[in-house]
């Protein structure tokens, strides 16, 4: 079969090409973007490198600047290290090791890069709180109580409320002192404009805890002053504004450039002395790789070799792997084709070699293989006994009317209620059969309306009544409280009567037959229990099936078509519901429906 399929339509062959021509494109793709992009990508990289240095800087120095020493600083080494993938080193000046990210014993690099001073900051980048000269971070002794934090909280509130009524738009925020100030919020910076009526001057007043570190301030600052020949009475600026660490815009704002600049070391160094003993001795800080260069990429001869070696080894292995798959996958796929095209009363099986979708398509169609043979067998079996239900009693009509056409007999009374009683049995058998093949196909119609279980239960009593007194046998009914079905009542009073008739014909003389009905959680149990014969444990699973008698020897007269109880179990099942059977020689047999409940109109 597979000789006719023309070479460039087979499954392996366009799985090969198809594969081929995506590794193909895909090894050039990656070779135009790695040259398109690894220049750009490591340039962006130093750059990043760059600014997660300053960003390591600057926390490292806030570290410093709000504590006394380095001993807790392991930890936001080891943080700023996994951060960055960057290896990250304190020192001593000296060389002895604060903390490492890396390994104990593992050698430090060649030089620093970058010195951790709080009160000396050295740099360029304007990122975090790092400004030069000193952190204004380290705020030491003027660092706002809780009361007083409270109260200046309070103070800034209210100055921005009276802003506001003025029509000038503020902002608040909080230096590291603790202490909240007003801010233009497109500069962040103060307004330039303040109301008469909101100039207070309340909220800019130091505290008491402000004004003690103030005061110890400005001693060493007058003193310095005084050797530098400038005015003592600068010294008075140092607090004056609302950050009293960071007196450069109000030195700029009071006195010239100049004067400014003059005065600016005297401040510096007052604070520098009394700040000392609150933050962390200076530090060095080392960087794994704060050394190397970044390495442009050249597609120089030698790499260009490369690229063309690693995309034809990529494009060989992929070739190889694809054919290796696609033939794994089309040898199950031809041996499925094989057993499809057999003849269908061989139920040809194919082997199941593979865990994939390709041996899950064959367990499936051995599966379906299996069905069809089992339904083949039914239907076989089917057709020779609906045969041999209707064959018993068209021969004894057949053979009645033919004696009384010869003139053997007289076609009396006793011989037409003969003839009648076999066309009954005839149209039994044919309106089990029709009502077996609405429910094979779906089409048997159901008209649910609301059922008492007891009047149903009254009903199938009445019914029967009389066939239960011919054969001497009691017929009672038993319901527990007022269960309610959503069912057929027609249909329902079938069901019954199948199960009814059936307890009848196996319950001897003196035995009785109990229908009863109950609830059952949201379900309701009907059960039909006779004290008969009983079934056999080995024909109990058997009871449904169609043509199925527990008593071969019995005549289709006295024994049914044999079409009853699998009419009930597919009346039952159409309710959504299942029929179960319970049995004991000698003792009698139980069948019980389980049915979904219906409301209680």
């Amino acid at each position: 079969m597979s000789a006719r399929i023309p070479l460039h339509k087979r499954l392996l062959v366009r799985l090969l090409i198809t594969s081929g021509l995506i590794a193909v494109c895909s090894v050039a793709a990656t070779a135009w973007l790695a040259v398109a992009t690894t220049t750009q990508a490591l340039r962006e990289e130093q750059g990043q490198a760059l600014a997660d240095d300053m960003d390591v800087l600057a926390e490292l120095s806030g570290y410093a600047a709000t504590h006394p020493d380095w001993s807790g600083v392991a930890q936001t080494v080891r943080k700023l290290s996994a951060k960055t993938g960057r290896r990250i080193a304190l020192t001593t000046s000296g060389r002895r090791v604060i903390a490492d990210s890396a390994p104990a014993g593992t050698s430090l690099p060649p030089s620093a890069a970058a010195a951790v001073d709080p009160l000396h900051t050295d740099t360029d980048s304007e990122r975090g709180a790092q400004v030069p000269g000193i952190d204004p971070r380290a705020v030491g002794p003027y660092r706002l109580t809780e009361a007083e934090r409270v109260k200046v909280d309070a103070l800034a509130r209210k100055r921005q409320l009276c802003f506001s009524q003025f029509g000038v738009r503020t902002s608040l925020s909080r230096i590291p002192s603790g202490r909240m100030v007003i801010t233009d919020p497109d500069s962040d910076s103060a307004p330039d404009h303040v109301p008469d009526a909101c100039a207070d001057g309340q909220l800019n007043t130091p505290t008491p805890t402000e004004q003690k570190a103030i005061k110890a301030a400005r001693g060493p600052a007058r003193a310095c002053l005084a050797e530098a020949g400038l005015p003592v009475e600068y010294a008075a600026l140092l607090g004056s504004g609302p950050g009293a660490v960071d007196v450069r815009r109000t030195l700029t704002g009071k006195l010239g450039d100049k004067e400014a600049r003059q005065a600016q070391p005297c401040f510096d160094e007052a604070l520098r002395t009394q700040l000392d003993p609150y933050v962390a001795p200076a530090a060095e800080l080392f960087l794994g790789t704060g050394d190397t260069p970044a390495v442009l990429f050249d597609m120089s001869p030698a790499n260009k070799a490369k690229v063309i070696g690693a995309a034809g080894l990529v494009l060989a292995v992929t070739v190889a792997a694809t054919a290796l798959v696609a033939s794994r996958l089309v040898r199950p796929l031809r041996a499925l084709t094989a057993a499809a095209q057999q003849p269908p009363e061989l139920h040809v099986r194919v082997p199941v070699t593979t865990r994939d979708e390709t041996g899950i398509l064959a367990a499936a169609f051995n599966d379906l293989t299996e069905r069809r043979e089992r339904l083949e067998a039914q239907r076989k079996a089917m057709v020779s006994d609906i045969a041999h239900e209707l064959r018993s009693p068209l021969t004894n009509i057949r053979g009645w009317l033919e004696v009384t056409r010869d003139g053997v007999v007289d076609p009396d009374p006793a011989l037409l209620g003969s003839l009648h009683e076999e066309a009954l049995v005839l149209q039994r058998v044919i309106d089990d059969l029709q009502d077996l093949a609405d429910a094979d196909a779906g089409t048997l119609r159901l008209h649910r309306e609301p059922v008492r279980c007891d009047e149903l239960l009254q009903q199938v009593a009445a019914a029967h009544r009389v066939a239960a007194d011919a054969r001497g046998v009691g017929l009672r009914t038993d319901v527990d409280g007022e269960p309610w079905l959503d069912a057929d009542p027609v249909r329902m009073r079938q069901v019954l009567g199948n199960l009814v008739s059936n307890a009848l014909r196996h319950t001897p003389p003196g035995g009785c037959v109990t229908v009863s009905a109950r609830r059952d959680g949201d379900d309701v149990l009907l059960e039909v229990a006779d004290t008969g014969s009983g079934i056999a444990s080995d024909d109990l699973p058997h009871v449904f099936d169609r043509f199925w008698r527990a008593e071969k020897s019995r005549s289709r007269r006295t024994g049914g078509s044999g079409l009853g109880l699998a009419i009930v179990r597919q009346l039952v099942a159409a309710h959504a519901g299942t029929a179960q059977a319970a049995s004991e020689p000698g003792t009698g047999s139980v069948f019980t429906l389980r049915l979904p409940g219906g409301p209680t109109p």
